[in-house]
């Protein structure tokens, strides 16, 4: 399945020591190295990036304040088996928490931090995420996601819109183990399985202020793969339906009319929407 070495002696001091940043990445060299200059913390940070099968491999960049390991699989799996990977081998390392982002997002500084202290001060939370601006590749902003912040908010609303975003997340690792892991039962909604199965038995949140700068790519899992997300999308909310609420079928309707509007116009239509959100 992957290509590594056994776990390595990580550097455990300081007060993120059980912390590391979780990076899956199919090659973009660039975007990888941007993406992990952006983090900025008072303490040491350990970074995995899972390299999903590069041409040529993903190379570790020598970031200021950051120890950075590359996990190499074997052959490109995809996004579900990297992450899966991933969490596996934090836990080998004796990691509590993954804190999510891909290659191309940036970070505001003390997100870590912030997002850890609330996560030791309420046990029950087992992913916790924050606001996020959207940006276009040149980093101009688009539209901000600003998500419930409470618990059982999320569990209401979790079916008519995205509960958590996902690069955003911080993940307690037990948990996620716990539950059965990121999974490829559902394609490119990996994401919202592995919600949906931690919210039944902890609590999801999120921090009420910005967190990351999330890059719109034309070429990213919601453009290209878009059909085969939205048939997974549909397949968890028939799994996790509550026909007492309403807005579990409202999210149904909203992502069966995903099928018929295009990438395009869809972006535009939540730009508007979330414009002044």
């Amino acid at each position: 399945m992957m290509n590594s070495p056994a776990a390595p002696n990580v550097a455990r001091t300081g007060a993120l020591a059980d912390v590391a940043v979780l990076m899956p990445a199919y090659n973009g060299q660039a975007d990888v190295e941007r993406t992990l200059a952006s983090f900025a913390e008072n303490a040491l940070i350990y970074a995995l990036i899972v390299d999903d099968g590069s041409t040529p491999p993903i190379v570790a960049p020598d970031v200021p304040g950051m120890q950075i390991e590359v996990l190499r699989m074997a052959k490109n799996g995809g996004i579900e088996r990297a992450l899966e990977a991933g969490i596996e081998a934090l836990a080998a390392r004796g990691f509590r928490y993954a804190a999510r982002i891909d290659a191309g997002d940036l970070t505001v500084p003390e997100r870590l931090a912030k997002q850890r202290a609330r996560m030791e001060a309420e046990p029950k939370l087992a992913a916790l995420g924050t606001w996020t601006q959207v940006v276009n590749r040149a980093g101009a902003p688009l539209f901000m996601l600003r998500p419930a912040a409470d618990a059982s908010t999320l569990r209401k609303t979790r079916m008519l819109r995205s509960p958590l975003v996902h690069p955003s997340v911080m993940l307690r690792i037990d948990a996620v183990l716990e539950v059965g892991n990121y999974r490829v039962q559902y394609p490119a909604a990996e994401d919202l399985d592995l919600f949906l199965r931690l919210m039944e038995r902890y609590d999801c949140a999120n921090l009420p202020e910005l967190g990351l700068y999330y890059e719109l790519n034309e070429g990213g899992i919601s453009a290209t793969k878009r059909r085969r997300q939205i048939v997974s999308t549909l397949r968890l909310q028939m799994r996790y339906l509550n026909v007492l609420n309403w807005r579990d079928w409202a999210g149904i309707a909203k992502n069966l009319l995903h099928f018929v509007t295009p990438y395009g116009a869809l972006q535009k239509v939540k730009r508007a929407l979330f414009a002044r959100a």
